[in-house]
This record gives structure tokens, sequence and C-alpha cells, in this order.
């Protein structure tokens, strides 16, 4: 039965969207089904991947309203072992569109039911946002994994996060975990990034991923050539990084 993972932070810009692209692509190299579904309207992580967003029939935002199935929405092996449930700006207009109705935070978690028994691994990537679409995705999740990027307000917010994945487990989904914190963009050449490692190694209970991710041109450039880091350059810091983070990860869930 497939692992569900969600890659959640409210804050932008801390590398949730290429933690989703490249785990998932680094996941599925080593063997593992993957389903990807982007649940964020920027369509960033649908467009990591090579696809052309804004040309799609279905995407999430036409499952969620209910005009088709999950199968009519699912890319299949986009790259071998990686499928994709693809999300473009229309999804933007998703939560306005489910005012009043009943039971609209189980809306993904059933329909992804139908399918994640296909695969080993489903990676959500969520919206910078604690937005109903953020807690669809805690909802269908067993646990939430929380990228960190290196810096010095790293902490703000977290704590929210937290209090979010709580209440989440508390009300709606009691399965849910925290899977654990990953730091992003770390620069092995500031003392501000370790620092910042170990500020928040001190003041968090929950575990944290052994890889860090760091600052690298290659990871960046990845995107705008529609393929994952592991394809890209796979000789490169980043894909090494993400390589041994699917490691971990495979290990910490199964």
């Amino acid at each position: 039965m497939g692992r569900i993972i969600a890659i959640a932070n409210q804050k932008g810009g801390v590398g949730k969207t290429t933690t989703s692209i490249n785990l998932s692509a680094c996941i599925a190299a080593k063997g593992k089904k993957v389903l990807v579904i982007d649940i964020d309207p920027q369509g960033n992580t649908t467009s990591g991947y090579g696809i052309e967003k804004n040309e799609l029939e279905n995407t999430i935002y036409e499952l969620i309203l209910g005009d088709c199935s999950i199968e009519d929405c699912i890319l299949k092996e986009v790259l071998p072992n990686i499928s994709i449930l693809p999300s473009n700006v229309n999804l933007a207009a998703a939560e306005i569109e489910l005012i009043g109705v009943e039971r609209k935070e189980y809306i993904l978690k059933n329909e992804v039911d139908w399918v994640k028994d296909r695969y080993d691994f489903i990676i959500i990537d969520c919206p910078p946002s604690l937005s109903l679409l953020t807690v669809n995705a805690m909802t269908t999740a067993d646990s939430v994994l929380v990228p960190i990027q290196c810096e010095y307000y790293a902490l703000e917010g977290l704590s929210q996060l937290i209090h979010t994945v709580n209440l989440v487990k508390e009300r709606l989904n009691p399965e849910l975990d925290m899977d654990g914190v990953v730091f992003t963009m770390f620069d092995s050449r500031t003392n501000l990034s370790s620092q910042v490692v170990e500020n928040v190694k001190s003041h968090l209970s929950q575990k944290i991923y052994n890889t860090l991710i760091p600052r690298n041109i290659r990871l960046a450039e990845a995107p705008s050539y529609g393929k994952p880091i592991n394809m890209y350059d796979p000789k490169s810091a980043g894909s090494e990084s993400y390589m041994a983070l699917a490691d971990e990860v495979i290990r910490n869930n199964t």
C-alpha cells in the first residue's frame, strides 16, 4: 500500500517544489513506483516534470470539483516509475467553489483511496499556505515532510505548521504524523547555515533528516529544462543529496 507524504511549509521559497520533484524522481530511480500529486495552483511541480500545464484537459482542479475521475487525471509513466496528478492556475478558484460542500476536507483522500495501492510512494506538493488545499493534502497523507531553508527566520512559522498538523491529526486524520524536517539551501561556506541547523535541532523534537540539501546552481536550472536533477545532472551535488535523502525516506517509511 502506498506511503503518502505531504511536503508542506506555509513559507514560500523554502525548496518545497524542488524537494517534491527531486525526491520523487530519486525514489523512482531506486525502483519504487511513485505518484506525484501537485496540489499547488502555481503548478511548478507539473511544469518541472516537463508537462505543459496550461494545455491539460484534466487536472486536480477538475478532480476536486467532481468533473472527472482520478483515472482521467493521472498522467501515467511521465518518466519511468513516475506518474503525475497535475495542477495549473485554475486550482486557485477551488477553495471558493468548495464553500458549502460537505466533507470538503476529504475530497482528495476519497479519490486517492482508489489508486494508492498501485504505488509505493505518493508525494504531495502543497501550496505555500495553510489553506483548504493543504488540509486536503494532510487528510490524505500518512505523514508531513517539512523543508526548511537554512536562513535566519527558519523557525518562524514552523510552530504554526506543527500546530496545524496536530489539529488535522486531532480532528480529521488521526493517522497523520510528522515525517521529519529536511534542511534545504545549505551553504557550507557560511556559519549561518550551520548555526540554523543547530538552532532548529535544539528547538525541535521532530525527526530531522541527516541529508542536507545544498545551494546548487544545477538544482535551480533543472526545472527550466523540465527534468528532475538526477536526469539533468546526475553527478551534481544536488542530485547526490536528493539520492541520499531518497534512501533515508525509503528507510524511514518501510
